[in-house]
């Protein structure tokens, strides 16, 4: 069992997918305990206001707030075989990977892990040295879609990719969110933060690995007057020649009834024919009309809620218990850091299965990332990939 995991950041993917998450785990007796580590004492508040001690009955949560440098006092506090999650703003994940690891903990990163080439290698050696796993939370890899795709084109049954298009596009409502003080130019853009997940899955479903990308961006500002790249054109380049357009964005319109819009699509030849993978992820399945519109930022009355990411549903135990593929994705790196803590030598066999993203088998999304902060800069230039 995992002692305990301190989660550092609060912010939306903690309280959708994140803490729901290892809170059931504790449930299931794989995890101690959790504790919450956030800057601001509100971001703690609209934790505790949250309906996780409904959902979770009996189950508690540990909370701090203080200054930036606080995540340093908690992790020095934390026993032995503990985890640490890193969900803060990307420009952070480097230095708090690197704390954790040289205190002897565990890591979990939301994405992407780092923003330079460089600093992820650095926690790759720093993960095999020191025996601790160090993972990157690509939830997406944990989509049946995703499984079944790779499963069937490493068989051959797609031929190879040739051409495709990728798309997400979170709600407008997230720049009225904390997004808005850090997710500016110099910072990140809507490529770095959203589109990598497609150049991860197109890799995990293909094992192509890309060779050079073109970043068109689109400065606009938040409410606060910051201004960001908030909408951004991709494209990138294959080993095997192949090209992946990708189109990101904080713009998808809050009347609108999902929480985003996202899909993949594949182009692909072999055997003296086309073959094509289509992944409509914004196509949810389910259409609800409410009686009135549901609590939250872009809630909608007309709703088409996804089924598959996250949801909450009854079971045999009390509360109600978390499923999808956010779940099951967070799961999975908890039970490799305590496979790890057993075996150090798992860290090699975890990376060359390749399910599980980790800066030893997946570097090739920092290498994309850098580059495409140059291109970006450069108003949408090809850049090759160090």
């Amino acid at each position: 069992m995992i002692a305990k995991v301190l989660v550092i950041g609060g912010g939306m993917i903690v309280q959708d997918q994140v803490l729901p998450s290892l809170l059931h785990l504790v449930r299931l007796g794989k995890v101690g305990a959790v504790e919450v580590c956030s800057v601001r004492q509100s971001t703690i508040d609209a934790l505790t206001r949250n309906g996780f001690v409904l959902h979770f009955p009996g189950i508690a949560f540990e909370t701090s707030a203080g200054s930036p440098e606080l995540y340093c006092e908690r992790i020095a506090a934390l026993p032995p075989n503990s985890v640490v999650f890193i969900a803060t703003p990307d420009p952070l994940h480097y230095e708090m990977a690197m704390a954790a690891l040289e205190a002897g903990q565990h890591v979990i990163c939301v994405k992407p892990l780092a923003l330079r080439v460089e600093h992820a290698r650095e926690l790759a050696r720093a993960s095999r040295e020191l025996g601790l796993f160090c993972g990157i939370e690509y939830h997406k890899r944990f989509d049946d879609r995703s499984l079944m795709a790779r499963r069937r084109y490493r068989m051959g049954s797609f031929g190879q990719f040739r051409l495709g298009h990728a798309c997400l596009l979170e709600k407008w409502y997230y720049r009225e969110s904390n997004f808005q003080n850090w997710f500016t130019r110099e910072n990140s853009d809507a490529f770095t933060y959203i589109g990598c997940h497609y150049v991860d899955l197109v890799a995990f479903i293909t094992g192509l690995r890309p060779t050079a990308v073109s970043v068109f961006g689109i400065p606009d500002r938040f409410p606060n007057g910051n201004e960001g790249w908030l909408w951004t054109d991709a494209r990138v380049i294959w080993e095997n020649g192949a090209c992946l357009n990708v189109q990101n964005g904080l713009s998808f319109p809050d009347a609108a009834p999902g929480t985003n819009t996202q899909g993949l699509t594949m182009y692909c030849s072999g055997d003296g024919s086309g073959a094509l993978i289509e992944h409509s992820d914004q196509y949810r399945g389910l259409k609800y009309s409410y009686v009135r519109a549901a609590e939250g930022p872009g809630a909608t009355q007309y709703a088409e809620p996804s089924p598959d990411y996250f949801q909450y549903v009854e079971w045999s135990g009390p509360g109600l218990r978390p499923v999808g593929y956010g779940y099951r994705s967070i799961e999975a790196l908890v039970e490799a850091c305590e496979r790890v803590t057993r075996d150090p030598g798992a860290i090699a066999e975890i990376d060359a299965q390749g399910l599980l993203a980790t800066p030893g088998n997946s570097d090739y999304n920092e290498r994309v990332i850098e580059a495409g902060r140059i291109s970006i800069a450069r108003g949408g230039d090809l850049v090759p990939l160090s």
